[in-house]
C-alpha cells in the first residue's frame, strides 16, 4: 500500500460510513464480476481502502494455471465434473486469501455467488468456510440462503434485488427463518451491466425499478419490521459522479455499488484489452439482448456479440426444432437453465462460459464484454482504484498523466 493509498483508507469521509458485519467502512461497494474480472487483486484493493471489496465465484480456476493443466482434456463425464467443480472451489479459497493478504485487515471482503448456477450451493459453504466477511447473491432469489449460512451467523448476507416486490418477498421469507439481510444491493437494471433484474427487454425502463420509488419503499418494508436502521440499502447501476452519490444517500441509501467503472481500473483481474473496450464503448456500442439464462443483458457489442444477434434467431429456429437435445459440452458449474445445453428455444443459444473467459483475456474477436450503459467517472482512462474511490467521496483527484 503506497502512502497515498493509506491516506485515503484513513481519511474520514464527508459521507456517513456503511456499518455492515460490525465495521465502518466507506460507503463504496465495488461489485461482483465474472468471468474473473473482479478476482483478488481487484477485491482485495478495494477492500484496503476501507471499501468493499468483492470477488466474483465464477470459474475462478482460470486465474490459475496449475488449477487449468488439471482440468483441461479430462473429457465430459461425472468424474470431469467433479474434478472442475473441485479446482474452481480450491481457486476461489486461494482467491480469498490472496484478496485477505492485500486488503491486511482493512475494509470488508465480501464474495458474489449468482443464485442461477449449479453450484450455488457449494460456493456458498466455501466462501464462508475460507472466512469471507460477505456473500452477495443475485441472478435469482436466494430464499435459502439464511439455510446454506446458519453454521457461519457472522458472515453478513446481502441479496441482490431490484424492486420492491422482490425486496419484500426475501423479507417475508428470511423473517421466517429468524434472519434479516445484513444490507441489500438496489440494483437498477436500466443502467447495469451484465444480466439483469427484469424479465424482459422493454421491462428494463420500467419505473418500478427508479431509485426513487424503490429505496423510499423498500425503507417502509424494513421500518414495519423494525429493521430500517438495521438493513442499510446499497444502490447499483448508472452511478458515476460524486453528485449522484450524494444524491441517493440522501434519498435513503447507506453506500453506493460499481461495476463497470472497477472492472477498468489499473487493478481490475481483466487483461488490458479488457479494460480498453469497456472504456471506449460509446452508447451506441452497448447493446441489450436475451441470454443464455433467458434473462436481458448488457454488453459491448463486439464482433462476436453483432454476428450472434445477426443469427440469433435462426439459432433459436434451430433450438426448438431440437428440443431438448444438449449441443452443449461443459460439465462444470455454469447455469443451472441453459438455453444453448437445455434447448430453451426463447433463451441464449451460446455458452456463456466460453465467451466471458475470452473476454477474460482480451480476445475482442470472440468475448463477451458485459458493461453498464452509463458514462464512466473517467471516460476512457484507466486509473487505479484508489482515484476512483477519491472521486466517488469527492476528494480531490490528480489529472491524468
Amino acid at each position: 500500500m503506497t502512502a497515498a493509498d493509506a491516506a485515503l483508507a484513513a481519511t474520514p469521509s464527508a459521507l456517513p460510513p456503511l456499518k455492515l458485519a460490525g465495521r465502518e467502512v466507506l460507503p463504496i461497494v465495488q461489485g461482483g464480476m465474472g468471468v474473473g474480472v473482479s478476482a483478488h487483486r481487484l477485491a482485495g484493493t478495494v477492500a484496503s481502502l476501507n471499501a468493499v471489496g468483492t470477488l466474483s465465484s465464477v470459474d475462478l480456476r482460470r486465474h490459475h494455471p496449475d488449477l487449468m493443466a488439471r482440468t483441461t482434456h479430462i473429457g465430459t463425464g461425472p468424474d470431469a465434473k467433479a474434478k472442475i467443480n473441485a479446482a474452481n472451489l480450491e481457486a476461489l479459497d486461494r482467491e480469498i486469501k490472496a484478496a485477505r493478504a492485500i486488503a491486511q485487515g482493512r475494509g470488508l471482503l465480501a464474495v458474489n455467488v449468482m443464485r442461477a448456477v449449479a453450484e450455488y450451493a457449494p460456493y456458498v459453504r466455501r466462501a464462508c468456510e475460507s472466512g469471507i466477511d460477505a456473500v452477495v447473491v443475485g441472478a435469482g432469489l436466494p430464499l435459502d440462503l439464511p439455510d446454506l449460512t446458519a453454521d457461519f451467523p457472522k458472515v453478513a448476507l446481502i441479496p441482490i434485488l431490484s424492486d420492491a416486490r422482490g425486496i419484500a418477498l426475501v423479507l417475508k421469507k428470511w423473517e421466517r427463518k429468524g434472519r434479516l439481510p445484513d444490507a441489500i444491493v438496489v440494483e437498477h437494471p436500466k443502467h447495469a451491466g451484465g444480466h439483469l433484474g427484469a424479465a424482459r427487454i422493454d421491462e428494463l425502463a420500467d419505473a418500478r425499478f427508479e431509485f426513487e420509488r424503490v429505496i423510499p419503499e423498500a425503507r417502509a418494508a424494513l421500518r414495519a419490521l423494525g429493521a430500517e436502521d438495521r438493513v442499510p440499502l446499497i444502490a447499483a447501476g448508472g452511478i458515476n459522479t460524486p453528485q449522484r452519490v450524494r444524491e441517493l444517500i440522501a434519498l435513503g441509501a447507506a453506500a453506493v455499488q460499481l461495476g463497470t467503472a472497477f472492472a477498468v481500473t489499473e487493478e481490475s483481474d481483466a487483461h488490458p484489452e479488457f479494460k480498453r473496450v469497456l472504456a471506449g464503448a460509446q452508447p451506441e456500442d452497448i447493446v441489450e439482448f436475451i441470454s443464455v439464462a433467458g434473462l436481458p443483458a448488457r454488453a459491448v457489442r463486439t464482433p462476436w456479440l453483432e454476428n450472434y444477434l445477426r443469427l440469433a434467431s435462426k439459432l433459436q429456429d434451430k433450438a426448438a426444432r431440437r428440443g431438448a437435445k444438449p449441443r452443449c459440452t461443459m460439465v462444470f458449474d455454469c447455469l443451472a437453465q441453459c438455453g444453448l445445453r437445455d434447448g430453451i428455444a426463447k433463451f441464449g443459444q451460446f455458452c456463456i462460459d466460453h465467451q466471458l473467459a475470452a473476454a477474460l483475456r482480451g480476445d475482442v474477436e470472440h468475448g463477451l464484454f458485459f458493461r453498464g450503459a452509463g458514462r464512466l467517472p473517467f471516460g476512457t482512462q484507466i486509473r487505479p482504484v484508489r482515484d476512483l474511490i477519491a472521486f466517488l467521496l469527492g476528494e480531490p483527484v490528480a489529472a491524468a498523466a
